[in-house]
């Protein structure tokens, strides 16, 4: 099956977790805003065409049926790219994994728009440094240290002891806030091992290694969830 994956083009958003997958895989799939334009995703946002409604970009299209939401999509393909085990249970921790991951970077994007995403950061400066103090201070030790324990748990190598696309999303949260706050991260590294060794894992598979390497991967920048300024940065 051919799949659509319907994103905004030049944004290094929420995204990115889906086409990790669909590369890491080798799966066959057309990012249609890239090739036609964003304004092909418009009749779906309006609600013209086949399928659910979804309430905002990224969403896949598989046939005829349309699906939204990070977490959504990845357990929709999860068994078909074998991105998942077949087990009920174990599909739910994935899935479980995956929406916590999706917490953190709601956070994130919160961290440099704490008032209102309408409005440019650059309208929210003062209250984005004291929500990006207690993000570096203390919501990043809390879940990056959460997923360390998850790591140790189950052998130390992946979440679900087997690679999943919860090791892919794990990859790009990783490589984000490496980007967003390199101080920080820099500082938090040495707790973290299993992660950073997962992280270097991920980036080493033939598929994302191709893919990283490739004019499809966008650099992160101040246009997508995980920007970096400066001001926001710091090591405590």
């Amino acid at each position: 099956m051919q799949y659509a994956l319907y994103y905004w083009t030049g944004i290094q958003g929420r995204g990115e977790f889906v086409r990790l997958a669909l590369e890491d895989a080798g799966a066959d799939y057309v990012d249609m805003a890239r090739v036609h334009g964003d304004a092909v995703m418009q009749p779906f946002l309006d609600g013209h065409s086949e399928g659910a409604q979804p309430f905002a970009p990224p969403f896949l299209k598989a046939g005829r049926q349309v699906i939204a939401q990070v977490a959504a999509i990845l357990d929709f393909l999860g068994p078909t790219l074998d991105l998942v085990p077949q087990a009920a249970s174990r599909r739910m921790q994935a899935l479980q994994w995956q929406l916590t991951i999706a917490d953190l970077v709601a956070e994130v994007h919160d961290t440099h728009h704490p008032i209102a995403a309408s409005k440019y950061y650059e309208d929210q400066k003062t209250e984005a440094r004291a929500r990006a103090a207690a993000m570096r201070g203390e919501r990043l030790p809390k879940f990056l240290g959460y997923f360390e324990q998850v790591l140790k748990a189950n052998g130390g190598r992946h979440p679900l002891r087997e690679h999943s696309y919860v090791d892919l999303s794990l990859f790009q949260l990783l490589s984000g806030l490496d980007y967003m706050f390199p101080r920080r991260m820099q500082a938090l590294w040495p707790a973290l091992p299993l992660l950073r060794a997962l992280k270097d894992r991920v980036e080493q598979r033939p598929g994302i290694a191709a893919y990283l390497a490739s004019e499809r991967r966008l650099a992160f920048n101040t246009n997508g969830i995980f920007r970096h300024y400066p001001e926001l940065d710091d090591e405590k």
